[in-house]
């Protein structure tokens, strides 16, 4: 994690707060669109290199506008988010250690407690939760009704205070091969790894800061580079691709439509960007309230949360 929050921005949020506090909880508002355990298992990768990204086939058109609506509010630093076995969203808490459910009452339920830094996280199909730890540079596995994790696996970078070095961000579940995909943050490689941890194969090197990640169906892995301003993209042959023009993507998501969801999470952008793969086109989806936007999740009926660790808030944007 990366952060850079000016005292503006938190004069700014105290502004938010008070005037949502005279507000129903559940506000909405229009959002639209701005113009404009063995020894790995490595296989090298070339360092990437920026070539043209091809276009996708052809896919149903994103909405034009959303409506938003705050979820959860003052509840912790909400950071990466996933959905579990049932439907409920799981967000960690990367400053506070721990990992919740928010309930279908709206109640939130802490399932975990743990001081390395709880980041990105994928959901089993037995409800068996897969994160990162931050602090330790380590995926661990908590399973369903458990409260202590079980290490899967120790990556090979070693975390620091140095800038860009923090440890281990998101994390991506691949349903092409049923792996995990990792992004080591502090040494700049992305792995495969299997989900028992035994087998780590290393996709790519030489990105400066790898932290978000998604898989498409077609086993094509997206990457935010925060501290190098890019997305990148591995083929599942292995090639590699660089999208430049970003500031700092923290987390990316694909919304089944061509496009790709980027937080941008850069003080004096902070917001949620659209890309579209096919064409390039860009559009900022949602930009007002944010502080430190963290993380994205994307149900069944195209609704897209977004998560602020310092704004402590999670909002909705739902298909006007």
């Amino acid at each position: 994690m990366h952060r850079r929050v000016y005292l503006l921005c938190i004069a700014l949020l105290s502004t938010l707060v008070l005037a949502s506090a005279c507000e129903p909880s559940f506000h909405q508002t229009t959002v639209e669109p701005a113009k404009t355990a063995t020894a790995p298992v490595s296989t090298p990768s070339p360092s990437p290199t920026a070539t043209a990204i091809p276009s996708p086939t052809p896919t149903p058109v994103a909405p034009a506008h959303y409506t938003s609506q705050i979820i959860l509010q003052g509840v912790g630093r909400p950071d990466d988010l996933a959905f579990d076995q049932n439907g409920r969203m799981l967000f960690s808490d990367e400053i506070n250690g721990t990992i919740s459910r928010i309930n279908v009452d709206g109640s939130v339920t802490v399932l975990l407690h743990d001081v390395a830094g709880p980041e990105g996280m994928v959901v089993l199909p037995d409800g068996t939760i897969l994160f990162a730890e931050q602090k330790t540079n380590r995926i661990v596995s908590l399973a369903p009704g458990a409260t202590i994790p079980r290490v899967l696996r120790t990556l090979p970078g070693t975390p620091s205070t140095a800038t860009c070095k923090d440890g281990v961000d998101g994390i991506a579940f691949d349903p092409t091969t049923r792996t995990l995909i990792v992004p080591d943050s502090p040494i700049g490689n992305v792995y495969r790894l299997s989900l028992d941890g035994k087998t780590l194969t290393l996709l790519a090197s030489g990105i400066t800061r790898p932290v978000g990640a998604t898989v498409d169906k077609q086993g094509t892995i997206y990457i935010a580079d925060e501290c190098g301003g890019a997305i990148w993209t591995i083929s599942p042959a292995g090639k590699t691709t660089r999208i430049g023009g970003f500031s700092m993507p923290d987390d990316v998501l694909l919304d089944g439509s061509g496009n790709l969801l980027v937080i941008d999470l850069e003080p004096s952008i902070h917001a949620l960007i659209r890309y579209n793969l096919a064409t390039g086109k860009r559009e900022v989806l949602a930009q007002q309230g944010f502080i430190e936007p963290q993380g994205l999740a994307l149900d069944p009926q195209s609704n897209i949360y977004v998560s602020d660790d310092y704004a402590n808030l999670i909002i909705k944007f739902r298909p006007a």
